[in-house]
């Protein structure tokens, strides 16, 4: 399985990132893209912004090690993920997550586990910014962690 991660601060385009993961896709006859963008939340107050924080190196490893059990139990050839740091405003594109596979089914689950798995463990710091000045940083959600539990 072909595996490239970037963390990035500067925004990522779809359709080059899909060509890049067909160049190691090989015979595969599922692409499964997701793409998360910055919500701005419910909150009283208003969000700025998401500030992200990671670990260089460090990230990149543990997303790896993520996607590298991903195809210990499915059949994937190749994964690409594009995550951002830095200051990011409501809206604006935070990850993508593309997959591919032989079989739709194994690029569906691979991806949402991936997403889980992701969400839960790959070392990312993220401060919400509002717009009264005021800032908080983000603990992790027991949804996030149920999720990824569900996986076994």
């Amino acid at each position: 399985m072909h595996c490239h991660i970037s963390i990035q601060t500067g925004c990522f385009d779809l359709a080059t990132e899909e060509a890049a993961l067909r160049q190691h896709a090989g015979d595969a006859g599922a692409l499964v893209a997701f793409q998360g963008m910055v919500r701005a939340h419910d909150a009283a107050t208003p969000l700025a912004a998401l500030f992200l924080e990671h670990y260089p190196g460090v990230t990149e490893a543990e997303i790896e090690r993520i996607a590298s059990n991903a195809a210990q139990r499915w059949p994937l050839t190749a994964v690409r993920v594009v995550h951002r740091v830095g200051s990011l405003a409501p809206g604006e594109q935070i990850v993508l997550m593309l997959v591919a596979s032989g079989h739709r089914k194994a690029a569906f689950a691979a991806a949402e586990y991936l997403m889980d798995y992701l969400k839960t463990e790959a070392p990312f710091w993220k401060r919400e910014d509002f717009v009264d000045g005021s800032s908080r940083w983000v603990d992790a959600k027991a949804s996030d962690s149920d999720a990824a539990a569900s996986w076994g």
